[in-house]
């Protein structure tokens, strides 16, 4: 079972295949890529089911130090570089139709934004400046390169607080979100590095600034496709830059449903004003569906990540006492777009937990 599950993660490489065969069959095979992650995975999901199993801890260091997990998520950083300027050649040389470039925007986007940010987020945490600079380099892709800084600096800081742009309150519709996290979390990104910087003795206005730099990166990268593209097909392609800007739009739009969903109505205790408890698994959804989780890196065992950010995702855990989602997020996802189901679905089950939690809290002290 363990050497089989260690090759599930690979179910995330299908997608690039997945959209190249639906821009080389044309028409609606465009729409491809999304049926197999919004109708496919979901259906697998269902069919195969829970995966609750965790790894011996004895086992942990082992399987954290194994090359092979971080081979697959090296690879696919440098895979997404190229796929995205294979892209841009491709919406620049076909004729497509208004439907068609539609799902292959979509299809583009579910590769950089929902595969890609997985990556990227995975690499963020790490330690070494190598694993950084693949996710920087994987953000810039999706215009989003502030999220490096504020995700680790800022969202695992506050997290499952009012303080935290990224965590979606009870009965908050994703569309009343969206706006507050994306241009929250851009302005918390700003505020952590005019700390930084301060705290130096620099001059926010330099190149010093990293907010600065990402943005100047990820213009001369979207610059690069657009001169490239043009060089190649010999003709001016203002459609590269259109498209670019397109598909990292859905892309990052897919990290926020995806923010939306991970810590919907939680909240960490205030113990003293401005100053609150631990972040423990219970501050985070979990999903334990097999197929998704393989497929999202483990992402979805987001409880124990938030609680253990130094994991690599092959060693996270799942915790029966965190909130467990009724699906994986592709299906979530979908359930997200419509706040009145969502929250028929999604606020009984919240309360549910929240009762049977505190229920259990208490009895724990008082057999303490």
């Amino acid at each position: 079972m363990k050497a089989f599950k260690k090759f599930t993660y690979l179910i995330g490489f299908i997608l690039p295949p997945f959209a190249y065969l639906g821009y080389t069959l044309g028409g609606w095979y465009n729409y491809l890529t999304p049926a197999l992650v919004f109708l496919i995975l979901p259906l697998l999901d269902v069919i195969i089911g829970l995966d609750s199993t965790n790894p011996k801890e004895e086992e942990v260091p082992s399987l954290q130090n194994e090359k092979f997990y971080r081979f697959l998520t090296y690879i696919w950083a440098y895979m997404q570089v190229g796929f995205v300027a294979w892209a841009c050649y491709a919406i620049a040389t076909t004729t497509m139709q208004t439907y068609e470039m539609i799902g292959f925007i979509i299809s583009i986007g579910l590769n950089t934004g929902g595969i890609g940010i997985t990556v990227a987020h995975e690499l963020g945490h790490k330690n070494t400046k190598y694993e950084q600079f693949l996710s920087k380099m994987i953000y810039m892709t999706v215009c989003y390169m502030h999220f490096f800084i504020e995700h680790n600096k800022g969202h695992h800081v506050n997290v499952s607080t009012p303080d935290d742009p990224a965590t979606s309150r009870l009965n908050e519709s994703f569309y009343a979100f969206y706006p507050r996290t994306v241009i929250g979390g851009f302005t918390s990104a700003w505020s952590i590095e005019k700390k930084r910087l301060q705290k130096q003795g620099k001059a926010v206005w330099s190149f010093s600034n990293e907010m600065i730099n990402f943005v100047l990166i990820t213009l001369a990268f979207a610059g690069s496709l657009f001169a490239g593209v043009s060089f190649l097909t010999g003709e001016i392609q203002w459609i590269v830059l259109c498209f670019f800007f397109l598909q990292s739009w859905f892309g990052f739009s897919l990290l926020e449903l995806v923010n939306y969903i991970e810590h919907y109505g939680l909240r960490r205790k205030e113990i003293t004003p401005g100053k609150f408890e631990k972040v423990q698994p219970v501050h985070s959804w979990n999903a334990n569906h097999f197929v998704s989780n393989a497929f999202l890196f483990h992402l979805q065992r987001h409880s124990d990540h938030h609680a253990n950010a130094g994991r690599r995702y092959q060693s996270l855990r799942h915790f029966e006492e965190s909130p467990q989602l009724p699906a994986g997020y592709e299906a979530m996802i979908l359930l997200a777009l419509f706040p009145p189901l969502w929250k028929k679905i999604m606020n009984p089950k919240l309360e549910k937990w929240q009762s049977e939690f505190f229920k259990k809290s208490k009895q724990g002290q008082v057999a303490a």
